[in-house]
């Protein structure tokens, strides 16, 4: 029935091109058996199915609905169709007036305007304007393509251009030789576009019209088996008909895709065509070495080494390429994107070797936050607060002493690790940060005042990494509230925001916790496609509370594990309700998760009855759990595999900034990765971390996501990577469901909203 309906929605040029091979094929057939009706009879379908085919080629150059190169490309191979109709035209008079040569004769008519046609097919293909590549993705591509051009040379000889070679006739190994060689041309321009990949053209076109070129290029290599006994036909007879029918196919594709025609095609991590290129030539040397002769047998063994010899320069190069990436990636995994300085995870494993020195010694750790820092990016753009971001990177680590470590934690946070300082040398130290950013940054013609709060917490030898980032962090809460830049050391009676486990606890019973949901978005078309919730604490006294503020207390306590409840019922249970009463609700419905939660005895059987009680389809929900807590995952791991086993989802947050990020990939059960903001808001320069991400994702059958996407420039250029969805503050911000409802109604998501929650 499919099919059928195929067939009906074809257009009458197709239609008739189908029906003009469908009556050679048989009209072939029975003069193959006896010869039938004038020699004329056979030739009629060729010129016919090439106007059909420049006809077909001619509207689908027309439709407005496609891009101008797309449109482009169809009107040069409406030329090459005309092209290949006069050219068989004339090659069916050259037959037809001299029957005695068996179809030897062929004027310079056939050759002049084939010759013609199949440099327009050349000419079309290489103006379609090819997607940027890497160095090493460019020496792959010249590598496969010389591959396949060797091995369809190594066809070309041995079934045309050595026949050819053995007659008398001059103009006959001319033509040949040059046909081979336009042939070869054409076999080129199609690997290199069908390898490298473009944005123009629609995949399923471009399958079927490689497929008729493919017909066209090698059907006249079946002509000695034809020739012998049947001097009357020739395979062109049916094959400038069968590549008419496929042609026209091809172009009804490309017409009907309209929109589908600009869409990013991706690429496969690899490409089956060379590797079918060279297990076809060893076929050959096996069939040459037990049946043909020894003079024939040494072409083909040439292009067997030619091809192995380029199979082993390409497995080296994709080694090589490999090496960089996973270099990249291991480099991306320890720095920040945007400033250069080492993240969070190459600073935990600097203040952890520090605390684990051999010879006690103090340690101390500076927690710097920049005051204000949203008003510049609220104000000026995010931009502007890139670069100051870059340039407060610079003066702290301009004045830091050898030895220590400043690091980049994410936002508008800062670290500094200090092994040997005891609390006066940091507090001197201190001091030189605090006149480093005294003076005002510059940025873009802007002057702007810089204004930072400094926590420090004084350690030694032995201590708990965490618990002294903690003390730094209560002490840089404390120093803001006093005015301007300075700094306090960490004391015991210092408090903060949510750390009083009682108020977390009551707030989580007495209904203060509630939910917002940030949209996750197609890049494609700015749709809805997903929702990630995140839960926030309305404090009586500190107003409303973001999670880093109360989570790392919640895990502290145990508190994590009603909390992780709380949140993934209510989210189901909204997610529900947003399913049955919405058509453009989301699809799917992302929930972070924490290890605490998935050591928790009977969690599975939990999230399979709240999956139940609330009627969500498990494989409409994502759990994510971050990179850098799923290395404490241990026994739990079995947790997610049952969790899966459910149909349930599971994402890999803050992807690309943990120390072991693809052993993760291997030990956890993932099926989905999102990308960590610091790579999604580098700038050009660092794209290759963002390209190499999606590649390894690719290459592993995952999804990726971007996250904190803030422009529409690192919209558009994580699309042109190849991410099909991203989410951040360039499409919303988190708000509450109910403003949320109100976007479904099949808008797409391109600006943030007012009154967004923070």
């Amino acid at each position: 029935m499919g099919a059928l309906r195929q067939l009906r929605a074809m257009s009458g040029l197709v239609r008739a091109s189908c029906l003009i091979l469908a009556v050679c094929a048989v009209w072939f057939t029975v003069n193959l058996v006896t010869p039938v009706g004038p020699p004329v009879l056979l030739w009629l379908p060729t010129p016919v199915g090439a106007l059909l085919l420049t006809a077909a080629f001619r509207r689908t150059s027309k439709a407005q609905a496609l891009p101008a190169p797309t449109r482009r490309f169809w009107g040069h191979l409406s030329i090459s169709a005309f092209l290949v109709g006069v050219a068989h035209t004339l090659q069916a008079i050259d037959v037809l007036t001299h029957p005695d040569e068996g179809g030897a004769y062929n004027g310079p008519g056939l050759l002049i305007f084939d010759s013609g046609a199949i440099l327009m097919i050349v000419y079309a293909l290489y103006r379609l304007p090819l997607s940027a590549r890497s160095a090493g993705e460019r020496l792959r591509v010249t590598l496969d393509g010389g591959t396949v051009v060797a091995g369809a040379a190594v066809f070309i000889w041995h079934f045309q251009t050595r026949v050819a070679l053995g007659t008398d006739d001059r103009n006959q190994v001319v033509g040949s030789l040059i046909l081979g060689v336009l042939a070869l041309v054409v076999v080129l321009a199609v690997a290199k576009v069908m390898l490298s990949g473009f944005e123009f053209i629609d995949k399923s076109a471009l399958q079927w019209l490689a497929f008729a070129i493919f017909v066209g290029a090698t059907s006249s290599l079946l002509q000695p088996l034809l020739a012998p006994g049947h001097p009357h036909l020739m395979v062109t007879q049916v094959s400038i008909p069968v590549v008419c029918c496929l042609a026209s196919l091809a172009a009804e594709r490309q017409r009907l895709s309209t929109g589908r025609a600009v869409a990013v095609r991706r690429r496969r991590p690899f490409s089956l065509v060379p590797y079918a290129a060279v297990a076809a030539v060893y076929v050959l040397l096996v069939l040459e070495t037990w049946f043909g002769t020894q003079r024939d047998q040494k072409m083909v063994v040439l292009g067997a080494v030619t091809l192995t010899a380029l199979v082993m320069v390409r497995q080296v190069a994709a080694f090589v390429d490999n090496g960089r990436l996973v270099a990249r990636l291991d480099h991306g995994a320890t720095h920040d994107a945007l400033t250069h300085l080492p993240n969070r995870t190459l600073f935990g494993q600097r203040l952890h070797e520090a605390l684990q020195a051999p010879n006690a010694q103090r340690v101390a750790v500076a927690l710097i936050d920049l005051n204000d820092f949203k008003e510049v990016n609220d104000t000026l753009g995010h931009e502007v607060g890139d670069l100051l971001l870059v340039e407060v990177g610079r003066r702290l680590a301009g004045c830091a002493d050898t030895g220590h470590t400043v690091a980049r934690l994410g936002g508008d946070e800062f670290v500094v690790v200090m092994p040997g300082a005891d609390p006066q040398a940091a507090g001197v130290a201190a001091d030189r940060m605090a006149a480093a950013l005294c003076t005002p940054a510059v940025v873009n013609g802007h002057e702007l005042p810089i204004s930072a709060s400094i926590g420090i917490a004084d350690g030694r030898t032995g201590d708990d990494p965490s618990l002294l980032l903690r003390h730094a962090d209560i002490a840089m809460y404390a120093a803001k509230k006093r005015a301007g830049t300075t700094y306090l050391h960490y004391d015991s009676a210092m408090t903060e925001p949510g750390d009083d486990h009682s108020q977390l606890r009551e707030a989580i019973a007495g209904g203060r916790c509630f939910l917002v949901y940030q949209p996750i978005v197609s890049l494609d078309d700015g749709r809805l496609a997903g929702v990630e919730a995140l839960v926030r604490w309305d404090h009586p006294e500190h107003g409303v509370l973001p999670p880093d503020t109360f989570i790392p207390v919640a895990e502290r306590t145990g508190l994590i594990v009603p909390l992780g409840r709380f949140v993934f019922a209510e989210a189901c249970r909204q997610f529900a309700v947003w399913r049955e009463h919405y058509k453009d609700a989301p699809a799917v419905l992302n929930v972070n998760v924490s290890p605490r939660e998935l050591r928790e005895a009977g969690y599975a059987d939990f999230v399979a009855a709240t999956l139940t009680t609330h009627g969500v389809e498990a494989s409409r929900v994502v759990l994510e759990i971050t990179e850098s807590l799923a290395l404490d995952l241990g026994p739990a791991v079995a947790t997610l595999h049952r969790l899966r086993a459910l149909g349930l989802r599971i994402s890999l947050d803050d992807f690309g900034t943990g120390s072991s990020t693809l052993r993760l990939l291997h030990d956890c059960p993932v099926d989905e990765v999102k990308l960590d903001r610091s790579f999604t808001q580098a700038p050009h320069g660092r794209a290759p971390v963002a390209a190499a991400v999606i590649q390894l994702a690719q290459a592993l059958g995952l999804h990726a996501v971007a996250e904190g996407v803030e422009t529409p420039a690192q919209a558009e250029q994580l699309r042109s990577l190849g991410y099909s969805t991203a989410q951040g503050y360039h499409f919303a911000r988190p708000v509450p469901a109910a403003q949320l409802t109100e976007w479904m109604t099949g808008a797409p998501v391109t600006a943030q909203p007012s009154g967004l929650v923070r």
